[in-house]
């Protein structure tokens, strides 16, 4: 990822956050936020623990138990947790959260779920290590909402109960959705706080008061210091993809909201990847001994419903490449490309456009309308394709994608697997074809790795030749490798269809 797109559109936003407090010589954004000094207060006792454990949960053996957390590729790193639950029931959530699970369609916890809720519900603290669309928004939402309707009803002046901070506007945003989906029921309300998009909403809602707020940071102390609202009702605070936040410069911002939040608060921190300075944060946030969970084998792995396939070329080639594998697939199926900056976005979607493709695209330069707009557009396929930066590599959650491009490879290799997720979701098959160019060499062997963790792609003998040499080597051919139409339902038939259609 560029910097631009690092940090989204500073003249407005910090990260596409909100706050305009970019520039050298000024005032940085939080200043005004003095150190709330939490020995002189007399804070009011909160119940946290809610978990109620199951008979049959009672009734496993803790051999039984750790097979169920071997079969699901979970691990406890440190911390004494609960029995994991298998099944709703066992969770000992209220019948008004099992009804809005019923009617959501769920058929079974997730991984993260299993050994989340307990651990949630129970009121300690967490962190979760788990890919993207592996369910961790349900794993900390509907405990918080338990959590929330367990407290005493917001006063007039009060601010939220949960806040949920996240990096994009796109992932707040899709957490909004499943807290307007599962909230409805027990009159929870929320407000989703961000960048790009006009305050007076916002202002209004939190106002006259919303148990929930989920907010990109900026925008988020840009209300705090205006005194829009507060965090001292706060007793429920998430921190989702945080090695995310912490990559797009966000900490010391995360670290001033923090400040105003009392510290026996129950956090939940949720990550990707765990790198050090996640480690930091979470150490700094958590109270001893959080419970530390990790889904997964801990190796970066795409998704087996993903056919991963691979085009060595050079970068002159490109062009011509898109074009031709476009010629194959476009029958009117949902494609999403992605470019590394903001201006190779746009150029993408001009010649696509002008070879008759209904292409749009979303970045950091583009006003908040507009990327809801493109969004809407690609979600109900009026406009199938969608050309974007890595503001869409996590938290964009589209339904039908049937094929990812990575018309650039991403500058590192966890945003190559994120981009890849976007489709192959809830079940379904997808496609993921990456442009790879001398200029990639050196994540050749990264790149490689993913691929032979994958049973669905093939490997490029000349991708093996250039990691072996650690990077470097000759230019592709431009002939197709990897899975040849495995999930992603062929190549080549639909061609010809797109041109016509559109």
């Amino acid at each position: 990822m560029g910097y631009a797109d690092r940090y989204d559109d500073r003249r407005g936003s910090w990260g596409g956050s909100g706050g305009g407090y970019g520039g050298r010589n000024r005032k940085q954004l939080g200043d005004d936020l003095g150190r709330v000094e939490w020995k002189n207060f007399e804070l009011e006792t909160f119940e946290k623990d809610f978990y109620y454990e199951h008979p049959d949960v009672t009734k496993r053996t803790d051999d039984e138990n750790d097979d169920e957390l071997k079969e699901r590729e979970i691990r406890i790193m440190s911390g004494s947790a609960p029995k994991c639950v298998t099944t709703f029931d066992q969770a000992s959530f209220p019948d008004y959260i099992l009804d809005s699970i019923k009617k959501a369609g769920f058929d079974r916890p997730s991984p993260i779920q299993v050994q989340g809720w307990p651990v949630a519900l129970k009121g300690r603290d967490m962190i979760g290590i788990a890919a993207t669309g592996s369910g961790k928004t349900c794993a900390f939402l509907l405990p918080g909402m338990v959590h929330i309707n367990a407290q005493p009803h917001l006063k007039r002046g009060d601010g939220p109960v949960m806040l949920v901070l996240a990096p994009t506007r796109e992932l707040a945003v899709q957490i909004k959705e499943e807290c307007d989906k599962f909230g409805g029921s027990s009159g929870i309300k929320n407000v989703c706080v961000y960048g790009g998009a006009p305050k007076g909403p916002q202002q209004r809602a939190l106002r006259e008061g919303v148990e929930i707020v989920i907010a990109t940071p900026g925008r988020l102390i840009d209300f705090l210091e205006n005194n829009t609202t507060n965090l001292r009702r706060v007793t429920y605070l998430v921190l989702d993809e945080a090695d995310r936040m912490l990559d797009m410069g966000f900490e010391p911002q995360i670290r001033k909201i923090v400040s105003q939040i009392r510290p026996d608060r129950q956090t939940l921190l949720w990550s990707a990847t765990w790198p050090e300075e996640v480690r930091d944060l979470a150490r700094d946030f958590c109270k001893e001994d959080p419970i530390h969970i990790k889904v997964g084998s801990g190796e970066l792995k795409a998704n087996e419903d993903v056919t991963q396939e691979v085009e060595l070329m050079g970068k002159f080639e490109k062009q011509r490449k898109l074009l031709k594998i476009m010629d194959e697939i476009c029958d009117g199926c949902r494609i999403l490309i992605f470019s590394e900056t903001k201006r190779g976005c746009d150029d993408l979607v001009r010649m696509l456009r002008e070879d008759r493709y209904p292409a749009l695209a979303i970045h950091g330069d583009k006003e908040q309308r507009e990327r809801d707009w493109c969004l809407e557009e690609f979600r109900n396929g009026k406009s199938p394709i969608l050309v974007a930066t890595d503001v869409a590599s996590r938290g964009l959650d589209v339904k039908g994608v049937k094929y990812v491009i990575n018309y650039d490879m991403p500058g590192q290799i966890e945003d190559y697997v994120h981009r890849v997720g976007r489709t192959g979701r809830a079940g379904e098959k997808g496609t993921a074809i990456t442009f790879f160019t001398d200029a990639d060499s050196k994540h050749a062997r990264d790149l490689l790795d993913i691929l032979k963790r994958s049973s669905s792609s093939k490997i490029p003998s000349e991708l093996e030749d250039m990691a072996r040499r650690g990077g470097g080597g000759g230019r592709g051919n431009g002939r197709q490798w990897g899975g040849r139409g495995g999930g992603g339902g062929g190549r080549g038939k639909g061609k010809g269809k797109g041109r016509g259609r559109w």
